[in-house]
């Protein structure tokens, strides 16, 4: 009936036409040299379409020369954090809630151990993060995962000079960035502290993730290591798709998209809020304010994980916060509501299937 799947952009919006006219005309214009494996850090053309745009629409300090396209954010920490181990760090803090699963299996790999750091509703705790002797941390400071909230501006500092004086470098998931409703974007951390951060981006929430196409911009003495590093992994991402990409954002119609998708969130994020103060009117519900997933927070002594496989029962998907805890013991109950790749009608009926679930009142029947 409804999935509520976290993290998932409308895959049915994947603008097709507008992706073949990108890779024609990229693939007419494609010189013969650039058929072969090319430079480790990812195409000149993309790379200089990409630092224009993230200098106009993050305020990001972005020197083309410090970008290295990777294939998606898992591959970008990854290789982050393999440079960084072998640059002497040996432990990576990391938010909590947050993705303790990903950055966890990325530290592994790397040899690194990895940390949580409480977030509040003023982002990451930058005081518990110094006492955990962490000289690296991955944040997403501009809509944190999954609560929502934005790094506040005295967070912003705090951490920054924190990574100074520590010697520490950031690592900084910038996702949903393109799609806020409360104000403008929110500005890259990046674009504060070049020297200091690893700012990571992808098309997987604004195109689609099958396009497995991301970048890392890293601090000057970052960008060789990195490059390097992702030469040994794979020798490069695939060029022709680099080179669409950059066509695509070069035309306009990138930028097109992105206003056609903030409508449709915007118009589902409304769905949702109706649904839920038919259903649930007492539900706090947080984290609205960017991107295509809420907070819902259960009524005090639910339990999540029944909540959870009771909805399923009702074929509704419901996903629990406890999955995005480092520790979930003692943890309120919560979920987390994507509503991305959710249409209206889908988004109206979900709720209403599983709204004593919700609220933990009794189910009523029907006339």
């Amino acid at each position: 009936m409804a999935d509520f799947r976290w993290g998932v952009p409308h895959l049915g919006a994947f603008p097709v036409r507008d992706w073949l006219w990108a890779t024609r005309e990229a693939a007419g214009a494609m010189p013969t040299a650039e058929f072969d494996y090319g430079d480790p850090r990812g195409s000149a053309v993309l790379r200089e379409v990409l630092a224009g745009y993230l200098r106009r629409v993050r305020s990001a300090a972005a020197d083309p020369g410090h970008i290295v396209v990777c294939n998606g954010y898992a591959q970008g920490l990854g290789l982050a954090l393999g440079v960084l181990a072998e640059g002497g760090v040996r432990t990576v803090a990391f938010e909590d809630p947050g993705s303790p699963a990903t950055v966890g299996a990325a530290a592994a790999a790397a040899g690194l151990h990895a940390v949580p750091v409480p977030v509040d509703e003023h982002g990451i705790d930058v005081h518990a993060l110094a006492a955990t002797g962490a000289r690296a941390v991955v944040v997403t400071p501009a809509h944190q995962w999954p609560t929502g909230v934005a790094l506040a501006p005295e967070r912003r500092l705090a951490l920054i000079e924190w990574a100074r004086r520590r010697d520490a470098v950031i690592i900084e998931d910038d996702y949903d960035a393109e799609f806020r409703y409360d104000r403008e974007p929110v500005g890259a951390l990046q674009g504060l502290a070049p020297d200091r951060v690893v700012s990571l981006g992808t098309v997987s929430k604004s195109l689609a993730p099958a396009l497995r196409i991301g970048w890392m911009l890293c601090p000057p003495a970052l960008a060789e290591p990195l490059a390097g590093r992702k030469y040994r992994s794979d020798r490069g991402t695939p060029t022709l798709d680099q080179l669409a990409l950059a066509c695509l954002i070069r035309s306009g119609r990138f930028d097109r998209h992105l206003r056609r998708m903030r409508a449709t969130y915007a118009a589902r994020r409304t769905a949702l809020l109706a649904a839920l103060a038919e259903h649930a009117p007492a539900l706090p519900v947080t984290g609205l304010a960017a991107g295509f997933h809420a907070v819902a927070q259960l009524p005090a002594g639910a339990d999540e994980r029944h909540v959870i496989a009771a909805a399923r029962a009702r074929s509704v998907g419901l996903y629990g916060m406890s999955d995005c805890r480092a520790s979930p013991a003692g943890a309120p109950p919560q979920l987390v509501l994507g509503f991305g790749d959710v249409g209206i009608r889908a988004i109206t009926d979900g709720i209403a299937a599983v709204a004593d679930l919700l609220t933990g009142r009794p189910r009523t029947s029907g006339p």
